[in-house]
């Protein structure tokens, strides 16, 4: 689908939306269509819809398509390529220490390969590096939302979706007929002046923390059969958590170095139980965790625990598509750091970081150096976004709903709180449960109130609470996934 690259000068250079569609399941009964971000940034929605889709409450499947596209910059749309191809794209990420550098000379090795990533992209396409911000895709989507005939905007976005769907609501107002927010970003800590990167102003670091801490408690109750790496107690499964970071800092384990298992333990808290989009899970890291403090060297998981990317949001798929672009391109960094960098503030001074890291590490331990050194590189990118809406935020007519999980790793219940007290006119649906969004680590209760809004636009009641379906460490289904306010 054709879009204007600059929304101000439709006249001028047009660029190419991939968009794709699973049709209502109950054409009889239906509303019309859900538009549907699997965050990232930069998530592809024509490979993560076909996997995230069966995750959709059942009621919405029924009486909605449901519609999703490659965000402009990204996958099959018309994308930020800095590379001639995937072959030389992964040469030049194959230089980058694993999960983030440690000590000074793997932090001079990013620092140079991220200024070289920058001045790539500033070769192949400058003027598209100043379009692709979550400003520009909220016009997309407004775009989308006139192509498909609707007068009003249905939308669920999550993880940084939420930051998307926040920015359309109150760009534009009037048209929002129904927005669910699952996973939430702090639009206002997202564009912060404050001289400190974007993780750390939206907490990523403490979300993630915290949420160790409950990984590895709740490890410990149960045991050493439900969880092998359970040490029988909180405090000596925290301590050999510890023990084994520290050990892998002086001696790593063939790629397990301290850096690399840090960041696929960050990775491995996003989802409790294994899902199709995103195998990883709670069980899976405690038995990884366990083979190595047994001196064990197991299989190392794919570098994509370099990436933010959400579950399935960059996840390949063979299904058909509607209006795809018809060059096949490579997935990489760049195009999550040319939305991140591009609109949102991190220091300028690449020699910064590794004290951001140290300070990161003090307040958040080992899983806080990442959030960290994942927007290191934006301190030497080339470009800054033409158009970025920085708020009023409470502008939107229509209530929208947030929903968050208490220990998500990546976005915060916090982020949450404040969103919601951002957008005026929202309510929160509180999730008691782990991991990052309630759409991959799923809640029955949660649907239920999710489907009853969006299909009748009947909010929960004021303080609702509802939980996981199953607790972690179990295939139990929870006695309590029930409304419990």
């Amino acid at each position: 689908m054709p879009a204007p690259l600059d929304y101000q000068h439709p006249g001028g250079r047009t660029i190419e939306l991939a968009v794709i569609r699973h049709r209502a399941t109950d054409p009889a009964h239906r509303i019309g269509s859900l538009l549907f971000n699997p965050g990232g940034p930069a998530g592809a929605g024509t490979t993560s819809l076909p996997i995230a889709y069966p995750l959709f409450p059942l009621r919405i499947q029924e009486r909605f398509d449901i519609v999703s596209w490659d965000p402009r910059g990204a996958g099959e749309s018309t994308s930020v390529q800095c590379f001639d191809d995937k072959a030389e794209y992964d040469a030049w990420f194959a230089q980058l220490p694993a999960g983030f550098p440690v000590g000074h000379e793997q932090e001079r090795r990013w620092i140079d390969q991220y200024a070289e990533l920058g001045r790539r992209c500033e070769r192949r396409d400058p003027a598209l590096l100043r379009f692709v911000s979550t400003t520009d895709s909220a016009y997309d989507m407004d775009l989308l939302r006139r192509v498909l005939g609707e007068k009003q905007l249905t939308f669920l976005g999550v993880s940084y979706g939420t930051l998307l769907g926040a920015t359309y609501a109150n760009l534009f107002p009037d048209r929002v007929r129904a927005i669910v927010l699952d996973g939430n970003i702090d639009p206002s800590a997202w564009y912060d002046q404050k001289p400190s990167p974007t993780f750390l102003r939206q907490t990523s670091d403490l979300g993630t923390a915290k949420t160790l801490e409950q990984f590895l408690d709740l490890c410990s109750q149960a045991g050493s059969i439900r969880c092998p790496f359970s040490a029988g107690g909180a405090v000596a499964t925290r301590a050999k958590y510890d023990a084994l970071l520290h050990r892998l800092l002086i001696h790593p384990q063939g790629g397990f170095t301290y850096a690399a298992t840090a960041s696929i333990v960050r990775a491995s808290l996003y989802t409790v139980h294994a899902t199709a989009g995103s195998p990883a899970n709670w069980t899976t890291l405690a038995e990884l965790l366990q083979q190595l403090w047994l001196g064990e060297t197991p299989q190392m998981p794919d570098r994509g625990e370099n990436r933010l990317a959400d579950p399935s949001s960059t996840a390949p798929s063979d299904s058909s598509r509607e209006g795809s672009a018809p060059q096949q391109k490579y997935t990489g960094i760049e195009q999550l750091l040319a939305i991140i960098c591009g609109e949102s503030p991190n220091p300028r001074d690449p020699g910064s970081y590794g004290a951001l890291a140290k300070f990161s590490t003090a307040r958040a331990g080992t899983v806080g150096p990442f959030w960290v050194w994942a927007t290191e590189g934006c301190s030497t990118w080339p470009a800054t976004a033409a158009h970025r809406y920085t708020g009023p935020w409470g502008r939107s007519a229509t209530p929208i709903l947030t929903v968050n999980a208490t220990y998500d790793p990546a976005t915060p219940y916090q982020s949450a709180l404040a969103t919601t007290a951002q957008l005026h006119n929202a309510r929160l649906l509180t999730v008691a449960g782990y991991g990052h969004t309630t759409l991959f680590n799923p809640s029955s209760c949660a649907k239920a109130y999710e489907s009853d809004y969006v299909i009748r636009g009947t909010l929960p009641p004021p303080g609702t609470v509802c939980r996981q379906d199953v607790p972690p460490f179990t295939g139990t289904t929870s006695s309590t996934s029930t409304p419990t306010g």
